[in-house]
Order: C-alpha cells, then sequence, then structure tokens
C-alpha cells in the first residue's frame, strides 16, 4: 500500500486588523481632538493608509469603497469624530 504525498496547505489570507485595511484601529485615540493638516499628516503616517480623506459636514463625497483609504469624519468646528475605512 503506498500512501500518497498529502497536499500542501492554502496559504493564508493576508492579515486584515478589525480596523480595516487602513489602520484605523491605530489611530482612534485622536478622535475628540481638533483636527489640523499636521494632526492630518501625523494621523496618515501612523495608520499607514494609502490615502486619507477628511470629510466635513456637508461635502459630497464619492460612494466609491477603497478598505485601503482613512476617513476622517469632522464637526462644524473641526473635532474629529470618527476615523474609519471606505
Amino acid at each position: 500500500m503506498s500512501s500518497a504525498p498529502e497536499p500542501e496547505p492554502a496559504p493564508l489570507p493576508p492579515r486584515v486588523e478589525s480596523g480595516g485595511e487602513c489602520g484605523a484601529q491605530r489611530v482612534q485615540d485622536r478622535i475628540g481632538r481638533t483636527y489640523s493638516v499636521s494632526l492630518g499628516k501625523a494621523i496618515h503616517a501612523e495608520s499607514e493608509a494609502s490615502a486619507i480623506r477628511v470629510i466635513r459636514p456637508g461635502t459630497a463625497v464619492t460612494l466609491d469603497h477603497r478598505p485601503d483609504r482613512l476617513n476622517v469624519h469632522l464637526d462644524e468646528t473641526d473635532i474629529i469624530l470618527s476615523l474609519d475605512c471606505g
């Protein structure tokens, strides 16, 4: 009785953290802070997102979903309300 070699296991999918591919989980501590260009650059660098999109009230945004893009949602006074991927 000859045994056939076992097949190679399938490769694991790339690791995606619960905050998505944009790294939103890494920058959640910025919620509640006043947004500025320098803070935006720091958030972008720390999250390692491929792009960042700042969304103010009334801002028109495209509906395309990009899991590697970090969305920064602001209120009327530029306070960061939330950070998510999309």
